[in-house]
């Protein structure tokens, strides 16, 4: 029985909009008629003018359905229409309107075997007004009657009272998309601020345009607001940083619509809403990057990303398949993160794509690789990189992160790999511990490399990442979930912190620069107080700091220490032409002298020995070993 009745609802669903568009285009064609003889019924039933259209009525009706089929005026889901849709139908009455005119002045003269006009001038000005009025008042009555079921959809107690921040285009296609879904959302939006004063007193989707941002307390107050909705995607970071901190004084629960980069591909919607983020206080105005340039050393390119599954790797794999390579090999060892890259990218982009799982410290394994596919750009994520775990296995740290880069380098070099490009860090400068030690020791192996080397190698180093795995946002959002404590090592901890996007933009930018041998250094902005981090992040989650939620110091970790260095000492800063990326003035290396020593430490690893770290510092003088390691 259900069966039956939806498949009547479906049939009448498509042949009464039909019948309806039959009737008005008779009755308005008839009416022009009306109009044009002002109203005069005798005049009208003697008129010649209605006998020519009753007899052109059949072949209009099945033209003008024609015409709105090829419009696609039956496929429109018209509760939802718009502007565009309106200018839609405009157009298929004109169309047909116009043809009727043409037909009936060119063609029935002839039929009739007369010389003279079968209408009058004025017929098709009155016919498609009267006929575009009704089609448009029978099409938007489902937009009408729909805006008034979801009016009164919901008792206002039952959705949350809802300020909505931003009278743009996105807050309006935001309202429209709840407007239309009450039954997708809990929000009742009560008023709308925006700073253009223009736009104050004024009605957007019948929800009242109050105020400016000034006013955020007072109308608070007024309409009881218990939720707030930011939508100013095209609001620079530092203005987006502001709004969320002022809206954060009150006892609302505060959402956001994302940054314009980050919604896909721009679209605004009810599911593109979220709570707002610790990133969207951390993040800074979207870098920018020459997309030409990272082109042309991509693009139509053999490009090999090893720990392609990892933060960063996969972030890479994802910015280089936007630019059209060749072919991508993604390279790792953990063969879950890289079956769900290769999945990612295979759903959102046509790219020919491998996927390698391996270490990088099998060397026989790398040099296969290279082999097979003999990469042009090879991108060397694959790293151990936390740093308290490294220090309880420095041989391992060393073995995967020393010798591991030493065998991609040595395959980038032996096949002939344009372009070799190392992910480092900042804790390689000055560093107080293993981990940020293995990675000075790569910078010192790529600066040797690049000797007399038609392979161009190149270190790229940057602080920390937001949400990247293993870091220290995941670590407290987990904490905050659990009810408490949040750790924090140091109450005057400071990290540099960088989005992964934009890391990785400037990465791939950084290589277009590469001559061989640089280390670029990516401006981080300003450094981030951890303890203040952490209080953001409890305050987000509805927390007061120290009241609801308790702040636990910890005490530095095994190698940590309180703040990290983009440069060294020795180094200076060049500039280049991204304001954001400095090449690192170095220090001399004796590449002899430095293989030799690579040599013995490799022995020492294979024997695990104890006194590797001693080992390490001294090829890398800038390394401290704490006391009591």
């Amino acid at each position: 029985m259900n069966k039956s009745k939806t498949r009547l609802s479906d049939i009448l669903s498509r042949i009464v909009p039909v019948l309806v568009d039959i009737l008005l285009l008779n009755l308005t064609n008839v009416l022009t008629i009306l109009v044009r003889l002002e109203f005069n019924l005798v005049d009208f039933q003697e008129s010649p003018y209605l006998h020519y259209i009753m007899l052109y009525a059949v072949f209009n009706t099945i033209l003008t359905l024609l015409i709105f089929k090829f419009f696609h005026i039956y496929r429109v889901l018209w509760k939802y229409a718009g502007l565009t849709e309106g200018f839609l139908l405009s157009g298929a009455c004109a169309v047909s309107t116009a043809l009727q005119y043409i037909v009936m002045q060119t063609v029935f003269p002839l039929i009739e075997g007369r010389d003279f006009t079968v209408l009058p001038r004025s017929y098709p000005i009155l016919a498609f007004f009267f006929f575009a009025l009704a089609e448009a008042i029978y099409r938007f009555s489902y937009r009408l009657r729909e805006m008034a079921r979801t009016s009164y959809a919901a008792p206002t107690g039952e959705k949350a009272r809802t300020m909505l921040i931003g009278a743009g285009q996105a807050g309006a296609l935001l309202l429209r998309d709840l407007q239309n879904n009450p039954a997708s959302s809990h929000n009742r939006i009560l008023c709308i601020l925006d700073d253009d004063k223009q736009k104050e007193g004024h009605y957007l989707n019948n929800i009242p345009i109050v105020g400016g941002l000034d006013s955020i307390e007072e109308n608070i107050r007024k309409y009881k607001i218990e939720e707030i909705i930011i939508a100013i995607p095209g609001a620079s970071s530092q203005r987006r940083r502001e709004l969320i901190e002022k809206c954060q004084e009150f006892d609302c629960r505060l959402r956001i619509l994302p940054a314009l980069y980050q919604l896909a591909g721009g679209e605004v919607s009810l599911q593109t809403v979220r709570d707002v983020q610790i990133e969207d206080l951390l993040g800074r105005d979207s870098v920018s990057v020459n997309l030409d340039e990272i082109a042309g050393y991509v693009s139509g390119k053999i490009v090999l990303v090893t720990g392609g599954g990892g933060s960063i790797g996969s972030e890479l794999c994802r910015q280089i398949a936007r630019q059209k390579p060749k072919k991508l090999i993604i390279f790792d060892i953990y063969e879950n993160n890289a079956y769900a890259i290769q999945q990612e990218l295979l759903s959102s982009a046509e790219i020919d794509l491998d996927v390698i799982i391996g270490s990088v410290r099998d060397q026989a394994r790398v040099d296969s690789v290279f082999a097979t596919y003999q990469p042009d750009v090879v991108y060397h994520a694959a790293a151990h990189k936390h740093v308290p775990l490294m220090e309880v296995s420095p041989n391992e740290a060393i073995k995967n992160n020393v010798f591991g880069t030493k065998n991609v380098a040595e395959a980038a070099k032996k096949y002939g790999a344009g372009i070799f490009v190392f992910i480092s860090t900042d804790k390689a400068v000055n560093p107080t511990n293993v981990m940020g030690a293995s990675k000075r020791l790569c910078e010192m192996l790529i600066q040797s490399y690049s000797h007399n080397s038609k392979t161009k190698f190149v270190a790229v180093r940057f602080g920390n990442v937001l949400g990247s795995n293993g870091s220290v946002i995941p670590l407290f959002r987990k904490q905050i979930a659990a009810g408490g404590p949040v750790t924090v090592t140091h109450k005057d901890i400071i990290r540099y912190f960088m989005t992964i996007p934009e890391a990785v933009s400037l990465v791939l930018q950084a290589g277009a620069y590469a001559e061989g041998g640089e280390i670029f250094v990516l401006d981080m902005g300003n450094p981030v107080r951890i303890d203040d981090l952490a209080r953001r992040m409890i305050k987000l989650s509805g927390f007061e700091p120290d009241v609801d939620m308790k702040i636990r110091y910890t005490g530095l970790r095994p190698g940590e220490k309180l703040y990290e260095e983009l440069l060294m000492k020795e180094e200076g800063l060049q500039k280049t032409p991204n304001n954001l990326i400095f090449i690192g003035k170095l220090t001399d290396i004796d590449t002899g002298v430095f293989f030799a020593e690579l040599e013995k430490l490799k022995k020492l690893c294979e024997a695990n020995s104890p006194h590797i770290k001693e080992a390490v510092a001294a090829m890398v003088p800038t390394y401290t070993i704490k006391d009591g390691e």
